[in-house]
């Protein structure tokens, strides 16, 4: 065993034969270490958790929408979402579904939007799969394992980790930062990875919540409260993006999968619009109504297409008691307005602890597209979660986690 002083400290050298030593057994730390292995090459996988894949095992219900059909640059959050040409032209949907076909028997079946999901619907078989090549190559996966700190030293990289309560120190020439962000805390998140991309001078992107859940606070809060668990298919929208897919009311605002899409896009401050009735145009059915005689209340009209208590609810803003015959033009567009065009100003959001995944981070620009090593540090690898780099909600997110992890497996 080597001896070698590092800021006048004398520390023992561990040698490792490994290729490269990977930080985090999430879903790109695990393909990677997976795809690696299939290349006849040696890795060690260090986890702060007691299991790998804790993310994954939640994801969809703990059914796992592990990719999405629909799959493209569109489909992301990026300063430069071109950057996932080139990781992308590598590895494939089909390529995900053919791996996971291949190695753990997982068969897709299609959900809404093109989700695809294990015809088991279990999480845990995605997770086997890749354990089960782990072990079939030879890959080392320590779990338990807490990285502390990462260093340069002459030609390597040290690498200070506790466990099982004792400090260890790893040397190695490679190292892949598969480490997360910062959702969700309890399931060992942090912003590791970031951090150490900062401290080697790499040029970090603005980080917040993504796909998190909104606050209402104020005067409208009690409106909102008051509709809890009522869900409503809609079109939410901004002017940056547009979503059709259910929102959910809650007793501390919004949630649901289109207020979760659009919160991707939206920042504090600003202002979002729902359409609260997209495949209808409330001004033709009025129309008719007015044709057809206009007997029937407004709240009748909208009780065809909403709950009740919704539609108690839009009566805060709304003449629900008058006939359709009666309407002025003012509140023929009042009505209009309000069903199509509602305005949200949130207050916030809930934060990392309920966001699916992390916006922002680690510039593409700093990274070498085609295996994701840092132009200014060869050796460092950054992929998944902490690269500016994030997915729409239904599989997008896996989609770009098993792609940064099999193109940098390749250059290991």
């Amino acid at each position: 065993m080597q001896r070698r002083p590092i800021f006048g400290i004398l520390i023992s050298k561990i040698v490792v034969n490994y290729d490269a030593i990977i930080i985090g057994a999430g879903a790109c730390g695990l393909m990677c270490a997976a795809q690696a292995g299939l290349l006849g090459k040696k890795t060690l996988v260090l986890e702060r958790n007691d299991k790998p894949g804790a993310k994954i095992l939640i994801s969809g219900g703990g059914r796992c929408n592990y990719t999405n059909l629909g799959t493209s640059i569109e489909n992301f959050v990026s300063e430069n979402p071109r950057f996932l040409n080139t990781v992308f032209s590598q590895w494939t949907v089909d390529d995900t579904i053919q791996f996971f076909e291949n190695f753990g028997g997982i068969k897709p079946q299609e959900k809404t939007l093109g989700q695809l999901f294990p015809t088991t619907n279990k999480a845990k078989d995605i997770v086997s799969t890749f354990t089960k090549i782990l072990f079939e190559t030879g890959q080392d996966l320590w779990l338990n394992t807490l990285v502390k700190s990462i260093d340069k030293v002459e030609n390597d990289y040290l690498i200070q980790i506790e466990r099982e309560g004792k400090e260890q120190r790893l040397f190695t020439s490679k190292i892949v930062f598969a480490s997360g962000g910062l959702p969700v805390q309890k399931l060992g998140a942090s912003d590791f990875a970031i951090r150490v991309a900062r401290q080697f001078d790499m040029e970090i992107i603005q980080t917040a919540p993504a796909l998190v859940p909104m606050t209402i606070t104020g005067k409208d809060a009690d409106w909102y409260a008051s509709l809890s668990g009522n869900s409503v298919f809609a079109r939410v929208y901004n002017d940056k993006n547009s979503f059709e897919e259910n929102i959910l009311f809650t007793h501390w605002g919004l949630s649901g999968p289109a207020i979760l899409q659009i919160s991707s896009y939206w920042k504090a401050g600003e202002i979002f619009t729902i359409d609260l009735l997209p495949k209808f145009k409330l001004e033709d059915i009025i129309k008719q109504e007015r044709n057809n005689g206009g007997k029937r209340l407004v709240g009748q009209i909208l009780n065809d297409f909403f709950t009740k208590k919704m539609v108690d609810a839009l009566g805060k803003f709304l003449p629900l008691d008058i006939k359709i015959a009666s309407l002025s033009k003012a509140d023929a567009h009042l009505i209009v307005d309000t069903i199509h065009k509602f305005k949200v100003k949130p207050a916030g959001d809930k934060g990392y602890d309920k966001a699916e995944v992390m916006r922002g981070g680690i510039a593409t620009a700093e990274l070498n597209p085609k295996t994701l090593e840092s132009k200014k540090n060869p050796g460092l690898y950054f992929g998944g979660e902490a690269v500016d780099i994030t997915g729409w909600l239904g599989g997008y997110n896996f989609q770009w986690a098993w792609a940064a992890g099999y193109a940098m497996a390749q250059d290991l």
